[in-house]
């Protein structure tokens, strides 16, 4: 009973006040060995690979249906993989792949572990804004970001190194895509989670600066910073998961 908790058992909405993502590129050889079965990367000119880095300053998240005094306020980190699967009617999904979580916020650690697979842990994120620069801090996590957003009508640079030729292309890797995946390996049993968005823009913005020791734990910590994308006062959806077996082809 309790592991069936865990496989999102109800739809849950939330606001976002803000998303910050920060995606990185590998060859896809570095993160395959991070994927169940299941699961490819989705990758670009079939050689890189994408982890993103996503903070979040979410509002009011609860149950779908309840009014939102109920809910909970909570800054996330996740860290994630883009990937692809083929569902059981033989349709191509894009998606994520969650690694990690971390929450300020033990009551949310607590409650996503119950309900959910994406291994939160607490940890002490700060976020300030000041003139036009928002600076992300976190010494449990190692986390030292600074971005800065782009003026009215001004396009930032894409970021040295990334793979990408212009923010056309960048943006079909700035997340969240529709679907997120967890693999139950000893069932090979897939639980899809559906992402339901409204207005949802995302505006490039440049990095000043960035620490994350996520990727130094994972041993990426030469992975190329490819772009990074800011969204705002975003209403979310989570629909109840639902689970089907994987057929290998």
């Amino acid at each position: 009973m309790y592991l069936s908790l865990k496989n999102h058992p109800f739809a849950v909405e939330a606001y976002f006040e803000q998303s910050l993502v920060l995606t990185f590129a590998l060859p896809k050889e570095r993160l395959q060995p991070q994927l169940p079965e299941c699961l490819l990367p989705d990758t670009f000119d079939d050689h890189w690979a994408f982890v993103a880095v996503a903070l979040v300053q979410t509002k009011q998240l609860r149950p779908k249906g309840f009014p939102g005094w109920v809910g909970n306020d909570f800054f996330l980190a996740g860290y994630r993989i883009f990937v692809r699967y083929t569902n059981a009617a033989g349709k191509r999904l894009r998606g994520l792949y969650i690694l990690r979580s971390e929450t300020d916020r033990r009551k949310m650690a607590f409650f996503g572990n119950l309900f959910t697979h994406y291994q939160y842990r607490t940890t002490d994120i700060s976020r300030e804004e000041q003139g036009g620069q928002t600076a992300f801090h976190s010494l449990r996590s190692g986390l030292d970001i600074l971005i800065e957003a782009a003026a009215p009508g001004i396009v930032p640079p894409l970021p040295e190194g990334s793979p990408f030729k212009d923010w056309k292309e960048a943006r079909r890797y700035a997340g969240p895509l529709p679907f997120t995946f967890t693999y139950n390996r000893r069932r090979r049993e897939v639980l899809l989670i559906e992402g339901v968005r409204e207005h949802w823009q995302p505006e490039p913005v440049q990095v000043r600066h960035y620490e994350v020791g996520f990727l130094k734990d994972m041993g990426w910590q030469d992975a190329v910073l490819a772009n990074a994308f800011m969204v705002r006062d975003i209403p979310y959806c989570w629909k109840k998961g639902k689970k089907e077996l994987w057929q290998p082809s």
